[in-house]
């Protein structure tokens, strides 16, 4: 394991320390590493990625894009030293020929955020890891808690499912610039310039894996949790149980003094939350991500780094790999040529997905036979059933016929409503 075999490497990273070592990752892996900024925080420190790829900068027809986000919550700081960390790694591994490294970053667009809210982790690094408080730097520079600070796109998707509206890439609502902050604004811009597949955002306060919807469907009643499923339940949990299982001890289920069956949990079952990135990456764009609370200590002292690394470095890559299943294919016209945002739905799950602006499609299912149907502004819908099974993604690719042309008025559809929310009370559970 090169350098991670030594214990010494691992300390807490300050973000001058953090910076470096991106930079040096891509000293020492030049050829598969880049480094960009996807925004500045409030008090102006990058959010800095780093890219791991076999062609670092661009998106290649039928590579899935992948990331991880740490330290969303500035004093959750184990994601943001696990990502460090995974970064050193996956360098190290590709330079000394392991296969399976290899065979990822060749595969895959990796995409690394090791912390979105650098100022709140400044905050909690000065008082480390011995006197940190629940809440100490847990928001970003204006104490705003980020993972309350998505547009809440909840609230229009539980009104289509009753009025059968559209099932995804919902509308954000008018004015959202002026209603998010940098940090998050950062963020979804990111969202918008790459087509992710999956994701997953790295918290701390406990030790499970999460998954959507983290918004209950009903009015809250005081002491009692709903379970809120999404379209894919299904998939959503064997996602979370890749990589609770995959890890040391998260599959044991008791952990913090918390029991969860298998280590894995609906959000809202656990307790609701709104305007949270992880129903916002399913409910506006095609990722789908799932929020991992790996330490019942937010702030762990550095002499645990090692066990923890250890403890989640199978889990890490295990789940990047699952990026890899499920279909994807290209999208043609009559002439070869690819037709870019068709939107791909699955019969039977009511999400659909959207093709990339090349012609390429992800969509993630469990093994199963499926019936697909791919359709686009212009085009005659085709259909395709598909058998998918338990190992690399099935291709698929469909070859769309020009509509005849017809001299109907088509009456616009307006699907933006911007429905708010009432504002929910302050919870102080680690997501």
């Amino acid at each position: 394991m090169g350098l991670l075999a030594s214990g010494s490497d691992f300390q807490h990273h300050r973000y001058e320390d953090m910076v470096r070592a991106l930079f040096a990752v891509q000293n020492e892996c030049p050829y598969i590493t880049r480094i960009y900024s996807i925004g500045r925080s409030v008090e102006g420190r990058h959010l800095y990625v780093l890219e791991l790829s076999d062609n670092p900068g661009v998106h290649e027809a039928l590579e899935p894009e992948f990331k991880y986000v740490g330290n969303m919550h500035g004093n959750e700081v184990l994601g943001r030293e696990l990502l460090i960390k995974l970064a050193q790694f996956l360098c190290e591994e590709y330079r000394a020929g392991n296969q399976r490294i290899m065979r990822l970053i060749h595969d895959t667009r990796i995409h690394i955020l090791p912390s979105m809210n650098p100022d709140g982790y400044e905050v909690a690094a000065r008082q480390g890891p011995e006197f940190n408080g629940y809440l100490v730097g847990r928001g970003n520079a204006r104490e705003i808690d980020l993972n309350r600070n998505f547009p809440d796109l909840n609230a229009l998707m539980y009104y289509y499912e009753k009025t059968n509206g559209r099932n995804h890439h919902l509308p954000l609502p008018d004015n959202w610039e002026h209603q998010v902050e940098p940090e998050t604004m950062a963020v979804i811009k990111w969202m918008q310039n790459y087509n992710f597949v999956l994701s997953a955002n790295l918290h701390g306060g406990a030790v499970v894996a999460n998954y959507p919807f983290d918004k209950s469907r009903d009015a809250r009643i005081r002491g009692r949790t709903t379970y809120a499923a999404t379209p894919d339940d299904k998939i959503f949990r064997q996602l979370a149980r890749t990589y609770s299982y995959a890890h040391s001890w998260m599959h044991k289920g008791w952990n913090c003094g918390d029991f969860f069956e298998e280590g894995i949990t609906n959000g809202a079952s656990w307790y609701s939350l709104s305007k949270g990135m992880q129903d916002f990456n399913y409910l506006y764009t095609n990722c789908f991500e799932i929020t991992l609370e790996l330490s019942c200590d937010k702030f762990p002292p550095a002499a645990v780094l090692p066990r923890e690394w250890l403890g989640n470095r199978e889990a890490l890559v295990s789940y990047l790999e699952q990026v890899h299943h499920g279909i994807k294919g290209m999208v043609y016209d009559e002439n070869n040529n690819p037709i870019s945002n068709a939107e791909i739905s699955v019969a039977g799950i009511h999400h659909d997905v959207t093709g990339g602006v090349d012609g390429d499609f992800f969509r993630l299912l469990l093994p199963g036979t499926y019936t697909v149907t791919a359709s686009a502004p212009g085009y005659l819908p085709s259909t395709s059933t598909v058998t998918v099974g338990p190992a690399e993604a099935i291709q698929l690719h469909f070859y769309l016929k020009t509509a005849p042309k017809q001299n109907l008025k088509v009456k616009p559809h307006n699907s933006k409503k911007n429905l708010s929310s009432p504002k929910a009370p302050l919870k102080l559970g680690p997501r």
